[in-house]
């Protein structure tokens, strides 16, 4: 029997999709249970979250972007290594291609629905069955997040009709902070492990209702999913020997874990650096990958980071290959302008400058065709880039809309895009080797 997997969702961002999920995670590692969380969609800063919740990495499912094999392949390792399998959802449970109901329905994933209840009673019991039958989801149960007491608890819980109320979280006197891609850092959000280990001592779990419900999940024919196969090998050994320096601290976070993982798999040695501390590309890099993050809210530092400016100057002057996605590549502008509209000096590598602004630039699904195959990922980003350069490529949105340019210099290949390594592993080691697009 391998262990109950479930999809928590709701009718909506901002219903508490996180909150719950990381409540869940920590009530049950509490009670020395393994617990394995994933997160739907192209997401970093949930995943950062609830990877302190789970005490375990946290990897992205989504039909299109990751595919359907590895998704199968991800759950099911996980599943038949732990004792509860949670996928948080994705915006509201229909929403977007693919939605969180599509993966749902592609693997069995019971589903469990936060509802914040804070402005409301009975009519949870609409929400939940419009829910339920709207897309014919197996609803397990519903999660209240925001309940005033026992009074407006036993109110949710009959309005639910044949829906059990599995658990129901209390009005949080706090929360963690979000800012203008999510919320913010594990690092920066005070002290996250206390307000964890609150979380989960707050929810209160109805015992009989989930033993119904995570027997039920964990006994189902298709919760003992076909193996998926293992990810691609067709460029196995394309790194190998290589040593491919990653900048990884608050300027540079939203990485994937798969994405070090296909590194490894494509034989590279990895050797992080934090360009904020101060430190330079490592000596001997055979790349370098500079992942998007938060440079904005560190820009003076970053303007100071003058033994990065000139190990990354020097690394791209000698030819070595550099990948910079977003944030990444706003590092490596001539500057970088920040909220209150002031330009900080960056790297130079890239004409032009970027520029943070109030509104959305950049949201969605994207692939890029290369010469090895499409490489999958997603772009989200407030700036813009002002640069006299002309595109060498454009990622085209899915499954629709305006994509991202993606720029080349020399050997740095940069753009808004932030690729799913595992979609194409070719394509990635041959731009991590020089290979033109």
């Amino acid at each position: 029997m391998s262990a109950p997997a479930f999809l928590i969702s709701a009718i909506a961002s901002g219903q508490g999709k996180t909150t719950a999920t990381a409540a869940l995670a920590r009530f049950f590692l509490e009670r020395g249970q393994r617990v394995r969380v994933f997160k739907a969609g192209a997401d970093f800063l949930d995943s950062l979250i609830l990877e302190r919740a789970a005490g375990h990495p946290v990897h992205v499912l989504d039909l299109w972007m990751v595919g359907e094999e590895e998704c199968r392949r991800l759950l099911e390792e996980a599943a038949q290594s732990a004792d509860l399998v949670l996928v948080e959802g994705v915006m509201g449970l229909y929403d977007g291609t693919p939605s969180s109901a599509d993966l749902a329905r592609a693997f069995d994933l019971c589903g469990l629905a936060v509802i914040d209840v804070g402005a409301m009673a009975e009519t949870v019991g609409a929400v939940a069955l419009g829910l339920r039958d709207f897309g014919h989801i197996r609803l397990a149960g519903v999660i209240a997040n925001g309940v005033a007491g026992s009074g407006h608890t036993a109110m949710v819980s009959a309005a639910l009709a044949d829906i059990p109320l599995l658990a129901s979280l209390p009005r949080q006197a706090t929360a963690i902070r979000e800012r203008h891609l999510g919320l913010t850092l594990p690092g920066e959000a005070g002290d996250l492990d206390a307000h964890l280990r609150a979380l989960g001592q707050s929810l209160q779990l109805d015992t009989p209702v989930w033993e119904r419900i995570a027997a039920d999940a964990a006994a189902r024919p298709q919760r003992a999913m076909p193996r998926g196969a293992e990810p691609s090998t067709r460029a196995a050994a394309a790194l190998a020997g290589r040593c491919v320096a990653v900048a990884r601290d608050a300027a540079f976070a939203f990485l994937y874990p798969a994405n070090l993982e296909c590194l490894e798999r494509l034989g590279a040695t990895i050797s992080f650096f934090s360009p904020l501390a101060g430190e330079a590309v490592p000596d001997g890099a055979s790349a370098v990958y500079l992942p998007g993050g938060y440079p904005e809210l560190h820009a003076e530092r970053l303007s100071r980071a003058a033994q990065f400016h000139r190990s990354v100057r020097a690394a791209h002057a000698a030819g070595v290959p550099i990948l910079a996605e977003c944030g990444g590549m706003m590092a490596l502008a001539e500057s970088l302008g920040d909220a209150a509209g002031r330009q900080w000096p960056m790297a130079g590598i890239l004409p032009g400058r970027t520029r943070l602004q109030p509104r959305l630039a950049g949201l969605g699904l994207q692939a890029l065709q290369t010469a090895r195959g499409e490489i999958r990922g997603h772009t989200f980003h407030y700036s813009t880039f002002d640069t006299p350069l002309g595109p060498a490529a454009q990622t085209v949105a899915h499954p629709r809309g305006g994509g991202e340019s993606v720029y080349r210099v020399g050997a740095l290949t940069a753009s808004y895009f932030h690729a799913y390594f595992n979609s194409c592993p070719p394509a990635v080691a041959a731009l991590l080797t020089g290979e033109k697009l």
